[in-house]
C-alpha cells in the first residue's frame, strides 16, 4: 500500500475524513472510511478518484441538529448517524447543559432510552439504536453525570415520563419511530417532559461543533466498550414503568372495576416495534381483557420483514396482517402502534370491510371522550379545561370549545410545541386534558407531555367496551359527534420531492413577491398567513399569532367558503405536505368543497401534470 503523504493546504473534505478515523470509537465504519481515503488519495495526499465523490458525500457538510433531534441512515461520515456523529451531539448537548447553570446537570443528571434498530442485517456496519444510547450515555458518565439508562428496549413515551419523575436534567430518546429500516434518530425532551424548541436546538449545534474532538483518553479507549464507563455513574429505572402504568390507571382509567375482565375483542400490531409489552400492560392497568396480538409482527425486528413502511398511516399496506387475523378471531376493531408505540392508528369493521380512521377522526373522538371524562365525576375539579391541537389538524375541536365553553388552542406543527404550551396553561390554572395532531399522535390527561400511543391505545380500548354497553361503535360515536358540532372534512396528503430548489419555487410562486395567490380551483382566498415569514393578511398588524420559523416552509390560505389550505415542508422527510379541510352540513357536503380544493392545490400550486417535476405521489 504507498503511502499518503501529507500535503500542504489539504482540502476540507480530506481534513474531516482523516479526523473521523482517528476520532470514530467504532471498528466497521472507521474502517470503511479509511479503505476509502487509502483509494481516493494519490501519493502527493490529495483527492483521486475513484472514491472522492464518495468521501465529498460522507464529509461535506454534516447532520444538524434541529428541534426534531438528528435522524438519518445509518453509516459512516458526518451526514449519516454513527457513533461518531452521536458521541459529538452527546458532547455537545453536554457542553450546553453545563452553561444552564439552573437546571444543574451534575446533579439531576440525564434519562436515555432506546429502540430495536440496527443495521446489520443490511449494511457491512456494526451499528443500534443501543449501541447510540451507550455511547451517550459513556459521554455523561466521562463527566460524573448521573444517568439513568433503561436496561433493555423501551416505548418512546416512557422516556419523557422517566425525565420529569427522576427530575433530571433532559432525556434522550434513540429511535426513528416510523422511518424506514435504514435510519435512526436522536429525539431530545427538556427537563420539563417536552420536546426541545428553540433556542436549545440553534445553542445545542454550535455546542456540537465546538465539541468535535472526543473528550479525554477515555473516549480514546471505548473502542466499542461503553459499560465501566456507564456503570460509574448509573442510576436504576426499574421503578419507572412500574409508576408509568400506575399513573395511567388512576388519572385516565374511567372505571377500572367496571372494565375488569371485560372483553372488548380488540386486534393489536406492534408493527415489528417496541409496543407490544407495554401496551399489554396498559389495557392490564386498565382492568381490560387481554388484546390479540399480531404474532408476525408483535417482536421487535429492525428488518420490518412484513412491511415495506412501519407506518400505521400508510393504510391497508401497513395493516394487511392485522386485518386478515382480525377477520379470522372475529374483531371488530383493530389498533396499531408505530415502531416506538408513540403513536396510534385504528381501524373499525364497517359493514363488509374496514375503515381506518384518520388522525383527525380519532382527535376528535378522543378529544370529545376526554371531555366527558373530566366533567362527569368530578365537580370538585375547578380547573377550566383545556385542548390544543397541531395547526395543521382539524378545526373541529374549537367548535366543540365554542359550544361546551372550554379552550381550544392552535400551535405550530408538532408535540415540541403542544408540549411546552400544556405546561404554561397548567401554570395558569388550566386543566388540560388533550393534545393532539392529524399524524396519529395524541397526549391524553398528564402523564406524559409528549404524543404516547401506549396509552391512547388503552383509552380507545375502554372507549369501545363503554361504546358496545350502549350499541354504538366508534363510528356511530363519530356520526354523532359531526350531528352535532358540524361536518368537518379533512383531505391530507403529500408529494415527495427531492431536489430543495423545486420545494423553494413552489413556495416562491405562492408568495409571488407579497402578492399571494388569490384562487385556488377558482375558490377565492380570503386571507394567507405565512408561518415562514410571521406574516398573517387577517389582523390589524399582519402579523401572526403563532411564531415564525424561518428555518420551514409553511404557508395557509383561508378561503372564502370556510375552507382551510395548508401547505408545509416536513422536518425530516422529502416531502410537500398538503392539509384541506372543509365544513358542511352534510359529509357528502364538506367532501366535495375539499376535493375541490385538493384538486387545486394539485394542479394551481404543485402543478403535478404541467410543471414536469419528478414528484412521487402516495399510494
Amino acid at each position: 500500500m504507498a503511502t499518503r503523504h501529507v500535503a500542504s493546504g489539504r482540502s476540507a473534505v480530506l481534513r474531516a475524513a482523516e479526523n473521523y478515523v482517528k476520532w470514530d470509537p467504532n471498528v466497521t465504519t472507521r474502517s470503511a472510511v479509511s479503505k476509502l481515503l487509502d483509494c481516493s488519495t494519490n501519493l502527493d495526499g490529495n483527492l483521486a478518484s475513484p472514491g472522492s465523490l464518495e468521501l465529498k458525500s460522507m464529509f461535506t457538510g454534516r447532520l444538524k441538529f434541529g428541534t426534531a433531534g438528528l435522524r438519518a441512515p445509518f453509516g459512516p461520515g458526518y451526514n449519516c448517524m454513527n457513533e461518531l456523529t452521536v458521541l459529538q451531539t452527546a458532547q455537545g448537548l453536554l457542553s450546553y447543559l453545563k452553561e444552564d447553570v439552573a437546571n444543574n446537570v451534575k446533579e439531576k443528571g440525564v434519562v436515555i432510552g432506546y429502540d430495536h434498530r440496527c443495521s446489520s442485517g443490511f449494511t457491512d456496519y456494526d451499528l443500534s439504536s443501543k449501541q447510540f444510547a451507550m455511547v451517550s450515555a459513556a459521554v455523561f458518565a466521562s463527566q460524573n453525570v448521573p444517568v439513568y439508562l433503561f436496561p433493555d428496549l423501551v416505548a418512546t413515551p416512557l422516556v419523557p415520563f422517566a425525565t420529569t419523575r427522576a427530575g433530571a436534567a433532559c432525556g434522550i430518546m434513540v429511535t426513528a419511530s416510523h422511518n424506514p429500516k435504514d435510519d435512526t434518530g436522536y429525539k431530545l425532551y427538556w427537563g420539563n417532559g417536552a420536546q426541545i424548541i428553540s433556542p436549545h436546538d440553534a445553542n445545542i449545534s454550535r455546542h456540537i461543533l465546538e465539541n468535535l474532538e472526543p473528550w479525554g483518553r477515555e473516549c480514546e479507549g471505548w473502542g466499542g466498550d461503553f459499560g465501566d464507563a456507564v456503570q460509574r455513574v448509573s442510576r436504576p429505572t426499574g421503578e419507572f414503568a412500574g409508576e408509568y402504568f400506575e399513573r395511567l390507571r388512576t388519572s385516565l382509567c374511567s372505571d377500572f372495576e367496571g372494565n375488569e375482565g371485560k372483553e372488548p375483542n380488540i386486534t393489536y400490531t406492534a408493527m415489528h416495534g417496541v409496543g407490544h409489552a407495554f401496551t399489554k400492560r396498559s389495557f392490564e392497568a386498565f382492568g381490560l381483557s387481554p388484546f390479540v396480538s399480531v404474532s408476525e409482527q408483535q417482536e421487535p425486528d429492525p428488518e420490518f420483514s412484513t412491511v415495506a413502511f412501519p407506518n400505521p398511516e400508510e393504510g391497508e399496506g401497513a395493516l394487511k396482517l392485522a386485518m386478515e387475523q382480525a377477520d379470522r378471531v372475529g374483531s371488530r376493531v383493530i389498533l396499531a402502534n408505530d415502531p416506538d408505540a408513540d403513536r396510534l392508528a385504528v381501524c373499525e369493521k364497517v359493514g363488509g370491510g374496514w375503515r381506518l380512521f384518520t388522525g383527525n377522526e380519532i382527535g376528535n373522538v378522543l378529544g370529545h371522550w376526554m371531555f366527558k371524562k373530566a366533567t362527569k365525576g368530578r365537580e370538585d375539579d375547578k380547573r377550566p379545561i383545556a385542548m390544543l391541537a397541531s395547526t395543521v389538524s382539524s378545526k373541529f375541536l374549537s367548535s366543540v370549545a365554542a359550544k361546551e365553553g372550554f379552550l381550544f388552542e392552535e400551535t405550530l406543527t408538532g408535540f415540541k410545541w403542544m408540549g411546552n404550551r400544556s405546561e404554561e396553561l397548567r401554570k395558569q390554572g388550566y386543566n388540560v386534558v388533550f393534545a393532539y395532531e392529524e399524524a396519529i399522535g395524541y397526549c391524553c390527561g398528564d402523564v406524559v407531555k409528549d404524543k404516547d400511543g401506549v396509552s391512547a391505545a388503552a383509552i380507545v380500548a375502554e372507549m369501545v367496551v363503554k361504546l358496545r354497553q350502549e350499541g354504538m361503535t366508534i363510528a356511530d360515536y363519530l356520526l354523532e359527534l359531526k350531528e352535532t358540532y358540524g361536518f368537518y372534512v379533512a383531505k391530507n396528503s403529500y408529494v415527495k420531492i427531492l431536489d430543495e430548489q423545486v420545494l423553494e419555487d413552489i413556495f416562491g410562486e405562492l408568495r409571488n413577491g407579497g402578492d399571494y395567490l388569490q384562487t385556488i380551483n377558482g375558490v377565492k382566498v380570503a386571507s394567507v398567513r405565512d408561518l415562514t415569514l410571521g406574516l398573517d393578511s387577517s389582523t390589524e398588524d399582519k402579523k401572526s399569532t403563532l411564531p415564525a420559523d424561518p428555518s420551514s416552509q409553511f404557508v395557509t390560505f383561508m378561503m372564502e367558503n370556510g375552507a382551510v389550505v395548508s401547505l408545509r415542508t416536513s422536518g425530516t422527510e422529502p416531502k410537500l405536505k398538503y392539509y384541506v379541510e372543509a365544513v358542511g352540513k352534510s359529509e357528502a357536503e364538506g367532501g366535495n368543497v375539499a376535493e375541490a380544493l385538493v384538486e387545486g392545490v394539485l394542479n394551481d400550486i404543485i402543478k403535478v401534470k404541467c410543471r414536469g417535476y419528478q414528484l412521487t405521489l402516495p399510494p
